[in-house]
């Protein structure tokens, strides 16, 4: 119990989720299901301190995209990819440590934040926005500046994926994807960050379902002693809490056989916490502990090795238990500075016509699992048609825009067969200007007037978007 970081449905913690805090479950991640305001929520988290005050209460919070606490109306921040895009390493430590006083406020003591790798595959379907970008050096930076505003606040930061989920372009919550890189080009291209934040005094790292075959064969890394312990331990020297990423995703479970399975195999390999993943009952978690302790029956799993990762739990929860936040620093108001990085990231190609009146088409865009089902586009008072770029039709959408311009918004256009074909046939024949929010790429659609770029898909970036374009907001 005490290596094990379970969930629960529902905004108010279940008796069986309060009785295993008391039988030293290690704490919960918390998920958009928990949360429907400050207030519900800082009770929640009070629930389950009054049961033991040192339980671990995480979550994902990364601002941009990946939000739990505005899950329901789109995060006030931008995220990494436009903080990355206007390189300000003290505005990123500002915004994250409001983001981190927003967490103290309600009580969570860790947050599962920020993603530090690498970008570097244009076509990833997991991280794109969520990193800071595809140079090593700029998103080390940035990686030490959230930290570090985390750390101010109070909150403890959990730096992830380990050894770098930035040029996969597969899904790991789906299946296990292969980065083939030896060890040299991982230590150039997608290590540089997590050695930053290991110097940056860190608390936690969160491990990739990956496999990087040089170093962990047909294993994810989730499951590779030479990753967890050789690589992060003894040549970077990092000795805080090592986590392991949604131990229900196919890229765990299914390279285990089981959520259980997988469990015994992160343990054995040198994690310390394992995050069960949003989907828990007590049954679950009762049946990971048990299969826990019959690995130790049957030799196994050395006690020692769980010994060894349920200290480290202990001194991660008691290291947040203890960090009060520092004291206040002269600093723009959040949602300024907010405002002002997302209006900054925003980079227009070509020549915008007047969109005062424009026809909006949002392009339907599915949700990553990571982020979940977030409102995402543009911030303004216009009225918008939201279309699935498989069945749309470019001569309705014509009839319809008359004699206005068309302005469509989408996400990750480029990956989308459908929606690259919608918008070049528009586009070659109608004033059309595209606004890309999620990663860019270098794809343009030949005959559109302008080509915009916001760097991520939150409320704050669709705020700018309308701003840059000039448009009416709510």
């Amino acid at each position: 119990m005490q290596t094990l970081l379970a969930a629960f449905p529902g905004t108010q913690a279940p008796e069986w989720a309060l009785r295993l805090v008391a039988d030293g479950l290690a704490g919960y991640a918390l998920f958009g299901y928990n949360v429907a305001d400050p207030t519900q929520l800082a009770a929640l988290t009070a629930q389950l301190r009054a049961v033991r005050p040192d339980v671990l209460i995480a979550i994902d919070e990364e601002g941009g995209d990946v939000t739990r606490l505005a899950h329901a109306v789109g995060s006030p921040y931008p995220g990494n990819a436009a903080l990355g895009r206007v390189d300000d390493p003290e505005a990123t430590r500002h915004l994250y440590r409001a983001i981190g006083a927003e967490l103290a406020a309600v009580g969570v003591n860790l947050d599962l934040a920020p993603t530090v790798d690498v970008n570097s595959a244009d076509d990833n379907p997991i991280i794109g926005t969520r990193s800071f970008g595809a140079d090593p050096e700029l998103v080390a930076r940035h990686a030490v500046a959230a930290v570090t505003g985390l750390r101010e606040a109070g909150v403890g930061a959990c730096a992830k994926h380990f050894p770098g989920h930035g040029s996969t372009v597969r899904d790991s919550h789906l299946t296990l994807p292969t980065v083939d890189a030896d060890a040299a080009l991982l230590r150039q291209r997608d290590l540089p960050p997590f050695a930053a934040v290991i110097s940056a005094r860190v608390p936690a790292i969160m491990t990739a379902h990956i496999r990087v075959p040089e170093l962990t064969g047909d294993a994810p890394a989730t499951f590779s002693h030479p990753v967890l312990v050789e690589l992060l331990r003894h040549e970077y020297g990092f000795t805080g809490a090592v986590l392991t990423d949604a131990l229900e995703m196919a890229g765990a479970a299914d390279a285990a056989g089981g959520i259980p399975e997988a469990a015994v195999r992160a343990l054995a390999a040198g994690a310390d916490l394992l995050c069960i993943g949003a989907q828990v009952d007590a049954a679950l978690v009762e049946r990971v502990a048990a299969t826990i302790t019959a690995a130790i029956t049957a030799g196994d799993l050395p006690v020692a090795r769980v010994e060894q990762a349920a200290a480290r739990t202990a001194a991660l929860a008691d290291e947040l238990t203890e960090t009060p936040p520092a004291p206040a620093d002269p600093t723009p108001p959040p949602e300024q500075l907010a405002a002002r990085i997302a209006r900054a990231a925003v980079q227009i190609e070509g020549a915008l016509p007047p969109l005062a009146d424009a026809l909006v088409v949002q392009l339907e865009s599915p949700s990553t699992i990571a982020a979940g089902r977030v409102p995402w586009g543009l911030v303004s008072s216009l009225p918008c048609a939201s279309v699935d770029p498989a069945t749309a039709s470019v001569d309705a959408l014509r009839q319809q825009a008359g004699d206005r311009p068309v302005l469509v918004v989408g996400r990750r256009l480029h990956q989308d067969p459908a929606a690259r074909t919608l918008v070049e046939r528009l586009a070659a024949a109608h004033p059309t200007v595209v606004a890309e929010m999620g990663w860019p790429a270098a794809w343009r659609p030949a005959r559109a007037r302008a080509f915009v770029t916001t760097y991520g898909a939150s409320r704050a970036n669709g705020e700018a978007l309308a701003a840059a374009l000039g448009l009416p907001t709510e």
